[in-house]
């Protein structure tokens, strides 16, 4: 089970001094050590509307967020608050709140678009909170939306983005939720009652006309619809009196207005049960980690004056992640060659035996924990590292043979040593004698197990070495007649030349065993990298037919509405994705 994270309360994630935001590395920490997938519901708006108040409810807290109770902004930069999802086990729910937009004290507009922007990109589900109603007034204030171009980029190719590219954006974009405190209108059209859902449609509907003022009216609306498909309105009616509102937080809940009490909590059931875990693109869940990193990514880039880049930031992404999941696989593969081997083995199969089943297992522990593994980079780093794996461990069964077969040459041929510098041969019929007594220490030798791998190369270099004390022995041996010396030189030498053809043979083999070792390395991470790269295209094929429906729906709109300009527009970007689901086809190209 992933260890939960539960703050006591929420602390600054991205510092904003003197107009420069600068990530807490404290809160980076906390963000590491969250193993499970987040939620993660952001927060925008003018200062003083609120927004802390419905953050502090969703994280079932009285007092957390700091609510300020005068006119200027209380909270600074970005907020966050990591707490157990109440309603989603495994599940670590990140609240973002935001530093109030509009503050006369900044003077500065920068600051307050990259606010906006960075709550965007961190989020599955933006909550833009105003006050009343959806009038021309509140569209102005939201003119953040429609410079989300100027401000984010979906990919890093050249050239800027605009609204017509909204469908590389929306896949990346959170779920969008707007909510309107202290409305006062009845909801309701022709006489006729309609949802808060409703509303927010027929306040986004667009003109008709091409007139400068026309197009200042329809340029957000047609923001939010191309780049949040996906969205929801909520309305909540003033909380309490006036008098009380300086000390929300204190009020006991007999004092709130009952409707608003019944509103904030339809508001917190459906942003806990319908907000998603963040994604990546092509529906990769983002963790603690991931998350760090793309505040990291994002706000450096902000820094060092470039535009945050989608792309990149998953990019950067999987460099750190799948470096990491490299390393975690060669771990695992030495963990289980360490538990699994003993050396040396009977045979070469058996190692490789061994290494072949710790590779299938560090293959997997590294397709689980890496993505988006650009031309197999880092599976070709892991097919190398294991090969010379491999090849270490061949040199350390060779080696651990050697010295095995070593010391019991020593062991049992010793005597016969000291019994050659005894004279003990040195006799008419010692020659004859010594051969048998060597013969019958080779057979002891042969009888000992799990020699390893060198057993015939050590034995041979062994009695090649003892083959002058055996000619002098030979030699000397004064009961054997010229022609019988003759005899026995030449079986000594089809003796060595059959040992030579056995160790050539052994040679030949395990070479042979070697590239089969090599072609059913290469065979597994072909297979594991086709099925993960299956698994990976459903995935997106999901995605995009989620997008794909979202933008159906809204081109219904458009057309019902009569816009059909913008509908073609829509058209053209459904055919895009269409065009880019065929192409998603599973490619192999590893070693």
């Amino acid at each position: 089970m992933a260890p939960e994270i539960d703050l006591p309360g929420p602390l600054s994630l991205i510092d904003n001094t003197k107009g420069q935001l600068v990530v807490n590395p404290e809160a980076l920490k906390i963000l590491s050590a969250i193993t499970q997938p987040v939620v993660v519901v952001a927060i925008v708006g003018l200062y003083r509307t609120g927004k802390s108040y419905l953050m502090n409810k969703l994280a079932g807290k009285k007092n957390g967020f700091s609510l300020g109770s005068t006119v200027r902004s209380h909270t600074k930069g970005i907020w966050m608050w990591c707490v157990p999802h109440p309603k989603k086990p495994e599940h670590t729910l990140v609240l973002l709140d935001t530093e109030g937009l509009g503050d006369i004290e900044k003077g500065d507009n920068e600051n307050d678009s990259w606010i906006f922007a960075l709550a965007i990109l961190l989020s599955s589900t933006f909550v833009y909170n105003s006050m009343g109603t959806i009038n021309q007034q509140a569209m102005d204030q939201l003119h953040y939306v429609t410079e989300l171009t100027d401000r984010i980029k979906a990919n890093s190719s050249p050239g800027n983005s605009s609204v017509e590219d909204s469908a590389d954006f929306v896949s990346f974009f959170p779920a969008f939720v707007w909510t309107l405190r202290d409305f006062t209108l009845e909801l309701e059209v022709d006489g006729e009652p309609i949802t808060a859902d409703d509303y927010l449609e027929l306040s986004l509907k667009l003109r008709k006309c091409t007139d400068k003022k026309s197009k200042s009216f329809n340029d957000p609306r047609l923001c939010i619809r191309k780049f949040f498909p996906n969205r929801k309105c909520f309305i909540f009616d003033c909380p309490a009196q006036k008098k009380y509102l300086a000390r929300l937080e204190q009020l006991k809940e007999e004092e709130l207005n009952p409707d608003f009490i019944e509103q904030v909590a339809e508001f917190c059931s459906y942003i806990l049960s319908h907000s998603n875990v963040k994604t990546l693109s092509g529906g990769i869940p983002v963790n603690g980690p991931r998350l760090e990193s793309l505040v990291l990514t994002y706000v450096n880039a902000i820094s060092s004056g470039d535009l945050p880049c989608m792309e990149n930031a998953v990019l950067a992404l999987a460099q750190i992640e799948n470096s990491a999941a490299v390393e975690k696989a060669i771990a695992h593969y030495e963990q289980q060659m360490g538990q699994k081997v003993q050396l040396p083995t009977e045979t070469l199969q058996e190692l490789l035996d061994l290494h072949r089943d710790s590779e299938r297992e560090a293959i997997e522990v590294f397709m689980k924990n890496s993505f988006k593994d650009v031309d197999q980079t880092f599976q070709r780093k892991l097919g190398a590292q294991l090969e010379a794996r491999r090849d270490d461990f061949c040199k350390q069964n060779s080696k651990a043979s050697s010295d095995c077969c070593m010391a019991l040459l020593q062991d049992i041929f010793g005597p016969l040593e000291e019994d050659v510098k005894q004279g003990t041969f040195s006799q008419p019929g010692g020659y004859r004698l010594f051969i048998q007594k060597q013969q019958e220490l080779k057979k002891k030798y042969y009888q000992v197990p799990r020699k390893g791998i060198q057993a015939e190369e050590v034995l041979k270099k062994y009695l090649e070495s003892k083959e002058d004390v055996a000619d002098a022995l030979l030699q000397t041996d004064q009961s054997l007649s010229e022609k019988e010396k003759a005899i026995e030189v030449e079986h000594i030498k089809a003796e060595s030349a059959e040992a030579a053809k056995k160790m050539l043979e052994e040679i030949q083999k395990k070479n042979e065993q070697m590239m089969e070792q090599k072609e059913k390395s290469y065979q597994e991470h072909v297979k594991q990298l086709t099925e993960k790269m299956e698994r990976d295209r459903a995935q997106l094929m999901a995605e995009q037919e989620k997008t794909l429906a979202l933008k159906l729906q809204e081109q219904e709109r458009l057309l019902k509405e009569g816009f059909k300009n913008e509908s073609q527009r829509i058209q053209k970007e459904i055919r895009d994705i269409q065009m880019r689901s065929k192409s998603q086809q599973p490619m192999c190209h590893i070693l």
